[in-house]
């Protein structure tokens, strides 16, 4: 990975890991291992954390709203927040990456038929390239197919998913960061 790259990390807070989605705390254990291989090779992490009405798990300021605590933000990394399942929807992410002239993002987080598919194909029509970690997004059983059916298909789907100049590749954890 070259130094145009961030690795973003998308809604992978206290709430969603609780419930847990399909594989949770394994997806927990390889996001860590992500993040401390990005740290080791100068690549950006930058965090997105969902928002949500008042009352709801995803309150600002509530205990379920919170980074999971294995994963927790350095001083350092961005935080951005949102209300909507594209990241970039009235957020800072554009500026923050234009900022660090980033044009690569490692995509990683939860929930896959939401806020991955969603901010990944966003992010094509900025013309960023997209790397989607296969086994690092996950979701719940929905009333038509198990999450595990949900994730194969948005892999199948989003891998070479894009423009004529920018495109999603669809890798597993240890392809990445070598």
């Amino acid at each position: 990975m070259s130094k145009d790259t961030a690795l973003l990390i998308v809604d992978v807070q206290a709430f969603m890991i609780e419930h847990p989605p399909y594989q949770g705390n394994a997806i927990v254990e390889r996001i860590e291992k992500l993040i401390n291989r990005s740290r080791d090779l100068d690549i950006p992490v930058i965090y997105i954390q969902h928002c949500g009405k008042e009352g709801s798990p995803f309150e600002i300021g509530a205990p379920t709203w919170h980074i999971h605590p294995a994963i927790t933000p350095r001083e350092n990394d961005p935080v951005i927040q949102k209300f909507a399942s594209d990241s970039f929807l009235d957020t800072q992410l554009q500026n923050e990456l234009e900022s660090r002239e980033i044009n690569h993002l490692v995509i990683v987080g939860l929930q896959t038929e939401y806020c991955i598919d969603t901010t990944s194909r966003r992010a094509i029509s900025l013309g960023y390239d997209v790397t989607l970690i296969n086994d690092c997004h996950s979701t719940f059983d929905g009333s038509v197919l198990k999450a595990e059916q949900i994730i194969a298909h948005h892999n199948s789907v989003l891998n070479g998913f894009g423009t004529a100049k920018n495109r999603i590749t669809v890798k597993s954890s240890d392809e990445i960061f070598i």
